[in-house]
């Protein structure tokens, strides 16, 4: 990969059906800045575009996962009273991505250690799924600097934990570990931080072994399960099993399972 690559703001690799975005400003703890905005958003599209790609792995690159909004351009734009601006233009790029991660027929997997603070702990939990370095921090940081949530935050947690836990981790919590997020659901693995990466390969080659249809199906429907009536949801499941049937992967599968049964 060219040198000019390894220093933008986050960074795309692509390994077989799994793609890798690292976020890289290191010396920020992987804040997210209008740069690394707007090279998530462009990265996401490409994954997104990507029908190679089963599976994207999300990481931050030096000792955090992310630690979230920078605060060192919020602070500059409240100083010069420019928040509208700077704050909504940072957040249409960034939420974009956040669109994208959420909508792609593909699954993506948080892999954190160190911090993962504000946005950078939405980041964590607005992703199909997260492994975690068993000393990953999650901090919430919002109310503390009297805001509140953003980054798609609300959207990962709330399905998650529910409505009176969410409430309780962004007002009453100062940070909790990986271990209570593995106990409320928010993290499906905790590792030793010293295989996370190798961990995360693993668990992103064993979501890969499954072929797109399923993937992407199973991935809609469980997202609009808990807003969509019986019968519109039964109709939407009917569907998709239905354009999965009509795939290869499907063909071969049941033909070696039938042939088993004999």
């Amino acid at each position: 990969m060219p040198i000019a690559d390894e220093t933008a703001p986050a960074l795309l690799r692509i390994e077989g059906p799994i793609a890798t975005i690292t976020l890289n400003r290191p010396a920020a703890f992987n804040s997210i800045n209008l740069s690394i905005a707007q090279k998530l958003e462009q990265l996401g599209a490409e994954v997104e575009g990507n029908d190679d790609v089963r599976v994207l792995v999300i990481e931050g690159t030096g000792r955090a996962f992310s630690a979230g909004g920078d605060l060192q351009t919020i602070g500059a734009a409240a100083e010069s009273d420019t928040i509208a601006p700077v704050v909504g233009e940072l957040l249409k790029h960034y939420h974009a991505f956040i669109e994208t991660v959420r909508r792609m027929p593909k699954i993506v997997l948080s892999s954190v250690h160190g911090s993962a603070a504000g946005a950078g702990m939405g980041l964590a939990f607005v992703t199909d799924l997260c492994i975690a370095a068993d000393d990953a921090r999650f901090t919430p940081a919002y109310a503390k600097i009297g805001v509140s949530p953003d980054g798609g935050s609300t959207v990962g947690m709330v399905g998650t934990v529910g409505t009176r836990r969410a409430l309780q981790l962004f007002l009453a919590e100062d940070s909790f570990s990986a271990q209570q997020a593995y106990d409320w659901g928010l993290v499906a693995r905790i590792v030793p931080a010293a295989d996370l990466k190798a961990e995360t390969r693993k668990f992103a080659e064993r979501l890969a072994q499954n072929p797109p249809a399923a993937i992407g199906g199973t991935k809609s429907l469980v997202y609009q399960a808990a807003v969509t009536p019986t019968k519109q949801q039964l109709d939407a499941e009917e569907e998709k099993i239905i354009d999965a049937m009509h795939t290869d992967d499907f063909r071969v599968a049941v033909k070696k399972f039938t042939s088993k049964a004999k």
